[in-house]
């Protein structure tokens, strides 16, 4: 069944804030040192793990429902001394089945996520760590304090959440379809659902937020039900395949160019974010060769033989008369030093 499509409602780009303190009777700043990444990784996984020993979920009643959503899903403190009810699962039970540890790096530091997998979604899209979702979500801390939520479905843009958000949502597809109310609402079928338990290194690490001290571990329950593509600066290549290292983050600056702020910080030009990736004054797009390619399925498109130095894009496009069109880039190397020319200066 062919998903029809509603507009996806962006949001606001993550903001970093400096986290420093007045000295008493002066005015330069004191900056607040961040803990060690991995030091914290191993305090928040026990954390997190002592959380699985002690609360379960809902599991009978929610497998029952013919088509869940997160307001459905129940997840409750043990009380101590009592056992789990006969129709809940403990979280600590469900590891391995459908409680997955994920591994994962990032800034320089090995991480374990997991992720409590309710439905995989049976729509055909799923979403890049640089895309656009539209989701519903709750947000809670260890101690089950709920400090975000939203009910009604919204967009965001990932690359301006928490980094946990594009690991975690590119591992399952979108809703199948959706059906309009005919109050102005829309109800959306066999979508993407699950519940994502992050170190605070994958969150906001060192970071406060309202309802969110520093270093906590963060738990959300959400469904995704869209998604689009994102191409930030519009030079021809998708976001996600501007992560030039390969690590899973957008915070790479190949010519290491720079735009002033308001507050007069230097801020970096993220490839993602440049149109000229190299600095060499020619942009982008025009240093590497965009193609299509349409055939009879989608499976056929994903099964196109692809040379050493092409990509084929991760969003397929299905057209009026059924068929499916897929985006081929050609990254060329013209002086064969192994360099694309898009990101190559000589």
């Amino acid at each position: 069944m062919k998903l029809r499509r509603i507009a996806l409602v962006t949001t606001c780009l993550v903001t970093c804030f400096l986290s420093c303190n007045k000295d008493d009777g002066g005015t330069d700043p004191v900056v607040v040192e961040d803990r060690d990444r991995t030091e914290q990784q191993i305090a928040d996984k026990e954390a997190l793990l002592d959380y699985f020993k002690t609360h379960y979920y809902n599991s009978s009643e929610f497998e029952a429902l013919a088509n869940p959503t997160i307001q459905d899903l129940k997840i409750t403190k043990l009380v101590e001394g009592t056992d789990v009810p006969d129709d809940g699962t403990l979280l600590e039970d469900a590891m391995g089945v459908n409680l997955k540890t994920v591994q994962t790096s990032f800034a320089d530091t090995d991480y374990e996520y997991y992720i409590l997998r309710l439905e995989d979604g049976n729509g055909i899209d799923s979403p890049t760590f640089g895309d656009n979702v539209v989701a519903t979500y709750e947000g809670f801390t260890l101690d089950n304090a709920v400090f975000d939520s939203a009910i009604n479905p919204i967009g965001f843009d990932l690359t301006g959440t928490i980094i946990g958000w594009g690991k975690v949502f590119s591992q399952f597809n979108v809703a199948e379809d959706f059906n309009e109310n005919g109050d102005g609402t829309v109800s959306f079928v066999n979508q993407g659902m699950g519940v994502m338990f992050l170190p605070s290194g994958l969150g906001y690490f060192s970071e406060s937020r309202t309802g969110i001290p520093a270093y906590s571990p963060l738990i959300f329950k959400f469904e995704l039900l869209q998604t689009s593509q994102n191409d930030h600066d519009n030079d021809g290549i998708p976001s996600y395949l501007e992560d030039a290292d390969g690590n899973g983050d957008l915070f790479d600056n190949t010519d290491e160019d720079f735009t002033s702020a308001a507050n007069g910080f230097l801020v970096p030009i993220y490839n993602y974010q440049d149109t000229d990736d190299d600095g060499d004054g020619i942009l982008t797009r025009d240093e590497i060769t965009i193609t299509t390619e349409n055939r009879a399925t989608r499976e056929a498109v994903k099964s196109i033989t692809l040379e050493s130095n092409q990509k084929l894009v991760n969003y397929i496009v299905e057209e009026e008369d059924g068929t499916f069109t897929g985006t081929i880039i050609t990254f060329t190397d013209t002086d064969g030093d192994g360099t694309p020319d898009y990101l190559d200066s000589e």
